[in-house]
């Protein structure tokens, strides 16, 4: 599937190297990074979805009940007692690390293509006007395995690409269990959504966010919503960054130890017709030390429709398009990450 591929912007790390965190080009100044108000109060925590509880059957009607209760009212949730191994994921942060401790020309073989997104760069940079994120990315097609472009992948640390290989495939997994669980809660069949899964479509988006000294007045991921069914994203190292949108406040994420941050994307917005929303969230930015994160993007197969399921509402009553998802993954692409504006455009009649 041909997509239109993201403008050419300078290297974040590289900037940030030069004048040590200390000059912001004017591209990248964001005055209303600061303009909104951010969550002091540590009760806003998500919720923590137990894995172990929802596959054991003493405990899982309890724990699916939080799960639907964290899809209605937060759309994100943190996944403990998973079944990625400890030594799986430490393996992938030691190689996420030593990918971004390349000098910038090594890194550079990886560089993205014109007109694709897979490779090293950036994303959603659709003008030479807009303001840019203060952020290097390397985006990955990983699922279905067809899809795998390896030139993209490093092949520089020992071993990265089985490892890249093997949580792919986990993920995958655990993302499958989840969604037929939260179809169950919908009052769905549990195959329901995990049909359209079949073949689903898999991406990585490897984040490295350099620090800045004005930090306040930069941003790493700007405010958007995800375009996916669901994003699983791990912290790579220590540093915070992470918040999402409740009420209008931005509430800091603090990742638990070994635990993946779960969102729910635009098309599970679209599928239950609005019931599940998507979150806006963003990503700030430290003064002191660079943040790396993984986040795993899981959508349905190419050749599934997206739109609201027709068990869940009445003919009439949708609020949403149904279009084939290669059309909506060239709208979503070629749009400028904005919020949840993106969400419009796949309204029947935008408000």
């Amino acid at each position: 599937m041909e997509l239109v591929g993201s403008l050419p912007v300078p290297n974040v790390q590289a900037l940030a190297a030069s004048s040590n965190g200390g000059h912001v080009p004017p591209r990248y100044v964001r005055p209303d990074v600061s303009a909104d108000p951010v969550s002091s109060n540590g009760g806003d925590a998500i919720p923590v979805i137990d894995f172990s509880r929802l596959m054991d059957p003493q405990f899982s009607l309890t724990e699916s009940q939080l799960l639907a209760q964290a899809c209605e009212e937060w759309g994100f949730f943190q996944l403990i007692n998973h079944s990625v191994s400890t030594e799986l994921i430490e393996r992938m942060k030691s190689g996420i690390e030593g990918f971004f401790k390349l000098p910038l020309e090594t890194k550079r073989k990886f560089a993205q293509q014109p007109g694709q997104f897979e490779g090293y760069g950036q994303l959603f940079v659709v003008s030479e006007e807009q303001k840019l994120d203060w952020a290097d990315v390397l985006y990955l097609n990983t699922l279905p395995i067809e899809s795998r472009d390896l030139r993209f992948w490093p092949d520089l640390s020992p071993g990265f690409r089985d490892t890249l290989d093997k949580y792919s495939l986990e993920l995958n997994q655990i993302v499958h269990s989840l969604l037929a669980i939260i179809a169950k809660n919908l009052g769905l069949k549990p195959e329901a959504i995990t049909e359209k899964c079949k073949d689903g479509v898999q991406s990585v988006r490897i984040n490295y966010y350099p620090p800045c000294l004005q930090h306040n007045e930069v941003i790493g991921f700007s405010p958007h919503s995800d375009g996916d069914l669901l994003t699983m994203v791990l912290q790579v190292n220590d540093v915070q960054g992470l918040q999402i949108k409740k009420n209008g406040i931005w509430v800091p994420v603090t990742p638990l130890e070994g635990a993946f941050v779960v969102n729910l994307g635009d098309r599970f917005q679209i599928f239950t017709n609005g019931k599940y929303k998507s979150i806006e969230h963003r990503a700030v930015i430290n003064p002191e030390k660079e943040r790396l994160s993984i986040a795993a993007f899981h959508s349905p197969s190419l050749h599934a429709l997206i739109g609201p399921l027709t068990e869940l509402v009445e003919s009439g009553d949708e609020i949403y398009k149904t279009v084939d998802h290669e059309n909506y993954m060239r709208l979503f692409f070629s749009s400028k990450l904005e919020g949840k504006k993106f969400l419009d455009q796949m309204r029947l009649h935008p408000s």
